[in-house]
C-alpha cells in the first residue's frame, strides 16, 4: 500500500513513516522543510516521494490532493499541526490563525477529498492526529485544545457515517499525551513535561490504525485520563488542565 503523511519531517510523522516503511509500504512525505524530507527519504528502503507544501494555505492543500490523487494513495495520515502556549488574550493572533488553518482546515480539506475517492473504491485508511487535549478544555493552550477537539469529533462523526453505510473505509483519531518532539519548541513551551518517545507512539498508532481502532490512546495514563474526562465535572477538568499547562510557562 501507499501512504501519504503530512508533517513528516519530524516527530510522530517521521516515525510513522519509518514504521510504515519497515512494513514495506511506499510513501509520500509532505512537509515544509525539504532538507528534512530528503534526509528521511534517504534512510528508507521503500519508494518515497517528497512534496514540499505549506498546509496552512487552502490552495496548497488542494494542490497536494491534485498532485497525488492519481498516485494510488491507500493511507492518508493527517499529522501536520502545532500549538501555541500562553493566555488567550496575549497570544499572537496571526500565529493562532495559522495554527487553526493547519490543525483544522488542512485536516478537513484532505480528509474530505481523499475520503470521496476512498468511498468510491470502498477501501482506504485515514488517520487524523488529534491529541489527549481533545478530551477537555485547555487554558493557556486554549486554541490548540479546541483545534484537536474539532479533529476528534469530526473523525468520530465520519466514522459513524461510514459504518452506517457498511463502508470498508477506515477513519480514526490518534490521541497521544505529551510526546518528545519539536512541539514544545514551536509552542513556546519553556518547561517541558515528561512524555512518550515519538517512535513508541508511532508504532502504537500504526498498529491501532490497521486494527481499525476509532480512537487510539497511547499509554496507560492517557487511557485513564480519557475515562476521567467522561466522569469528572468540567470545573475540575479545566482546573487540572490549567495547572498542567501553567507548569510549561516555567
Amino acid at each position: 500500500m501507499k501512504a501519504l503523511i503530512t508533517g513528516a519531517s519530524s516527530g510522530i510523522g517521521r516515525d510513522m513513516a519509518r514504521e510504515l516503511a519497515a512494513q514495506g509500504h511506499s510513501l509520500i512525505l509532505v512537509a515544509r522543510r525539504r532538507e528534512r524530507l530528503e534526509e528521511l527519504a534517504g534512510e528508507l528502503s521503500v519508494p518515497t516521494r517528497i512534496i514540499v507544501c505549506d498546509l496552512a494555505e487552502e490552495a496548497e492543500c488542494r494542490r497536494l490532493y491534485a498532485e497525488t490523487r492519481e498516485d494510488g494513495v491507500d493511507i492518508l495520515i493527517n499529522n501536520a499541526g502545532f500549538g501555541l502556549l500562553g493566555p488567550f488574550s496575549e497570544t499572537d493572533l496571526s500565529r493562532e490563525l495559522k495554527m487553526i488553518r493547519t490543525n483544522i482546515d488542512a485536516v478537513h480539506i484532505l480528509t474530505k477529498l481523499f475520503l470521496q475517492d476512498f468511498r468510491k473504491k470502498n477501501a482506504g485508511y485515514i488517520l487524523n492526529v488529534a491529541s489527549s487535549a481533545a478530551f477537555l478544555p485547555g487554558p493557556l493552550l486554549s486554541s490548540y485544545y479546541a483545534t484537536k477537539a474539532y479533529v476528534l469529533r469530526l473523525t468520530q462523526a465520519v466514522a459513524k457515517e461510514l459504518s452506517s453505510e457498511g463502508s470498508r473505509v477506515y477513519i480514526g483519531a490518534l490521541c497521544p499525551g505529551p510526546v518528545r518532539t519539536e512541539f514544545d519548541a514551536v509552542a513556546d513551551v519553556r518547561a517541558s513535561l515528561a512524555g512518550m518517545e515519538s517512535r513508541d507512539v508511532a508504532r502504537i498508532a500504526v498498529r491501532g490504525m490497521f486494527r481499525r481502532k476509532e480512537v487510539i490512546t497511547p499509554g496507560f495514563g492517557i487511557k485513564m485520563g480519557r475515562i476521567a474526562a467522561k466522569l469528572l465535572p468540567d470545573r475540575l477538568l479545566v482546573a487540572f488542565a490549567y495547572r498542567t499547562q501553567k507548569k510549561k510557562l516555567g
